[in-house]
């Protein structure tokens, strides 16, 4: 944490707690319901400083949830999930991450499966900067989320593999979401050269620390461009050894009422299985992203 981070923690109120692993700090003394300037520009500087908050023990509707997120910048819709719901009924900024199916249709999204590591909707040109995720009901065990250090992956790797990614641009795959659904109204293909996506350079600038990050988005349907399909394989294969090292990474055991807030341009995410039989009902909001992701 920086001195400046200490001095303006103080002077808010709030109190940041880094969780001792390469990334997130839970911030404490606070309800986002009820936030001024000086408590709000300690998160904002928290979150840059360590890319995951973990805020516990919060107590927001809906109508709360958005107005906190809205403090970070302008919200993406909710993507339209495999079931082909796009959103809760009058809140289209809401995303909902459920395993629960009432009257036999699922209420959201990613169902109780393992959601592998992966950046949101960064098969979009213009991913989202940030998400929060609400904790409504969680399961009795399972469904952790860990959370991995992009910046810590880079700089992890060696300097021949730097300079090698360094100047390459690669498809992040919008066929499969993370829970391995097909996406509503997409064609699979098992070709990631003739997969849905968008390409982005592999080695991203942070635009507001400046720092330098790896960029991959999740692993399935990913494609370097302009190798052959064996070499790209290879050199994914490569460069995620490096992604997934634990290390680097940082799990949130879920409580009600937590929210979790995250950098989407630095950090991936995924989440451990759960019992299908138990309840999960999140609530994701997602900040629109003020630059395209660039080296």
């Amino acid at each position: 944490m920086s001195a400046n981070s200490e001095r303006t923690a103080a002077a808010s109120g709030i109190t940041i707690v880094p969780t001792g692993a390469s990334l997130a700090a839970e911030i404490r003394g606070i309800d986002l319901r009820h936030i001024d300037d000086d408590a709000f520009a300690a998160i904002h500087r928290a979150w840059l400083d360590h890319l995951v908050l973990l805020f516990r023990d919060q107590r927001l509707g809906d109508d709360d949830l958005i107005a906190f997120s809205r403090r970070f910048g302008e919200l993406d819709w909710a993507p339209v999930q495999e079931t082909g719901r796009r959103f809760v009924e009058g809140h289209p900024e809401l995303y909902v991450v459920s395993n629960v199916v009432e009257n036999g249709v699922p209420i959201g999204s990613l169902g109780a499966g393992e959601a592998v590591w992966h950046t949101d909707m960064s098969y979009l040109p213009d991913p989202p900067k940030a998400s929060m995720l609400y904790a409504l009901e969680i399961p009795p065990s399972g469904g952790n989320t860990g959370f991995v250090n992009m910046y810590a992956v880079y700089e992890a790797l060696p300097a021949a593999l730097k300079q090698r990614v360094a100047s390459l641009r690669v498809k992040h795959d919008g066929t499969y979401n993370s829970g391995g659904y097909l996406r509503a109204g997409v064609t699979p293909s098992e070709d990631p050269r003739d997969a849905p996506g968008t390409l982005h350079p592999l080695v991203c600038t942070h635009p507001e620390t400046g720092r330098k990050c790896l960029y991959l988005g999740r692993r399935r349907n990913a494609y370097i461009e302009g190798m052959p399909l064996a070499e790209s394989e290879t050199l994914l294969d490569e460069i995620w050894r490096y992604a997934e090292h634990a290390d680097l990474a940082w799990y949130n055991t879920w409580r009600v009422g937590d929210l979790v807030l995250w950098d989407n341009r630095c950090t991936m995410h995924r989440r451990d299985p759960f019992d299908a039989s138990a309840r999960r009902v999140m609530h994701r909001t997602q900040i629109k992203g003020s630059h395209r992701p660039a080296a």
